[in-house]
């Protein structure tokens, strides 16, 4: 396949590593670009005078008609299993009540486990497929998934498998991680030690034994897992192979981002609390700030992550939505562009490598997506936009007029396409 006619191919081409400083404002844009796709990899990009003198006949010529063409979004951070909603929790916000009172009366994460538990695999999966329609017609390609909804060994199991099968099942991708340690369930409220070591010694070991969960997570907070039990549910979780990543210091500054740089986590994510402390121990372990600004947003609260101190101080920043039914209820990443920029003064350029090269690193997929250049998976968006900075500009919006999953058309406006692609 031939792709033509791109007012601007945002490669993000660069150096074989996350972004950093000034670089994440450096996009590698080709004007008037085009690119060669064959078997499902991006073979070559370059002007288009470049690459029309390479057109064979009998191939397939896309024009995307003077549009932004750019990698497909990498959402980083979400919680998409689950059964049923939380919209009446959205209500009771709106009448002034705050997260941990909602948690309190025993809704937030325990209200979703109960229905989560209540449902089985395939109305998960459906549930799932619906979801990853959403992720897909607004331009992501690629979703760090997590369980966390079950908080027993069978029903965490059973959203790990939901997340297998989606996998599998539609074009979305897919990265698997373990959040058991979500919070204590309401049978083990008054032995929360003994729910600890059920991870530790019966859920992780089931995890790993099935090969279901690339990453174990732990939502640090001295509420719901201290730094102590993160530490030794994560240390656990290391022994059995798995990558490292943790909520840190989203309620509170709680020492979540300094255990996730004692731990060398891939990833610490939330931070709206992470103090200048937090934000040097991250930079000197090499761990990768996730920040979710919806999150922030969604709880009506305005303390959004320093993200212009992390950048500044040299760590290689990442945006996700945290799509999930209570603190995040969207699959927007162009939701989230906005609010980088406008909550967060992350400039357009940050806030695109942030959601897509950056997001593919903190994935360990920064090899095969993220950017678009030659030996990649062909993940790529065709954007109802003339520049780039439109994407977040006009907010609320979906731009993805196309969406390709290893060079095949998985998303056109007005239409999906179910299936999985093949890479």
């Amino acid at each position: 396949m031939f792709v033509v006619g791109c007012s601007q191919l945002v490669t993000l081409k660069g150096e074989a590593r996350p972004r950093r400083f000034g670089e994440m404002r450096e996009l590698s844009i080709i004007e008037d670009g085009a690119m060669i796709v064959r078997d499902g990899r991006i073979v070559r990009v370059g002007k288009r005078s470049e690459i029309e003198a390479l057109i064979e006949q009998d191939c397939e010529v896309l024009d995307a008609r003077k549009r932004v063409v750019m990698p497909g979004f990498v959402d980083a951070h979400t919680h998409m299993v689950f059964a049923g909603t939380r919209a009446d929790e959205y209500e009771m916000r709106a009448s002034g009540a705050t997260y941990q009172e909602i948690a309190a009366r025993g809704g937030g994460i325990k209200s979703t486990v109960r229905r989560t538990r209540g449902a089985a695999l395939n109305e998960l999966v459906e549930a799932g497929k619906k979801y990853s329609e959403w992720f897909l017609r607004g331009g992501t390609t690629t979703v760090e998934a997590k369980s966390g909804y079950g908080l027993s060994l069978e029903d965490e199991l059973k959203i790990l498998r939901a997340i297998k099968k989606l996998n599998e099942e539609t074009a979305l991708g897919f990265v698997p991680t373990f959040l058991g340690a979500h919070d204590v369930p309401e049978e083990y409220s008054a032995r929360r030690e003994q729910y600890v070591a059920l991870i530790i010694e019966e859920m992780l070991p089931a995890v790993a034994g099935e090969h279901l969960a690339e990453y174990c997570d732990v939502f640090c907070e001295e509420k719901v897992f201290t730094t102590d039990e993160a530490w030794r549910i994560l240390s656990a979780a290391r022994c059995h192979g798995m990558g490292l990543r943790l909520h840190a210091d989203q309620l509170s500054l709680s020492g979540g981002a300094q255990l996730a740089a004692e731990l060398g986590s891939t990833t610490a994510d939330h931070l709206e609390h992470t103090d200048a402390k937090g934000i040097a121990a991250l930079k000197s372990a090499g761990v990768q700030p996730v920040l979710l600004p919806a999150s922030v947003y969604a709880l009506g609260l305005n303390r959004y992550p320093a993200a212009r101190e992390m950048i500044d101080a040299g760590l290689a920043v990442v945006l996700a939505t945290d799509f999930n039914p209570g603190s995040s209820p969207t699959t927007s990443m162009q939701m989230v562009l906005s609010l980088a920029s406008t909550q967060m003064k992350m400039m357009p350029a940050e806030a695109i490598t942030a959601a897509t090269i950056n997001a593919a690193y903190s994935l360990n997929l920064g090899d095969q997506i993220g950017s678009l250049e030659a030996g990649k998976r062909a993940d790529f968006v065709i954007h109802d936009c003339d520049d780039f900075r439109e994407i977040g500009y006009f907010f609320g919006l979906e731009h993805a007029e196309a969406v390709y999953v290893g060079g095949r058309l998985s998303f056109r406006r007005g239409t999906t396409f179910q299936g999985k692609i093949s890479s």
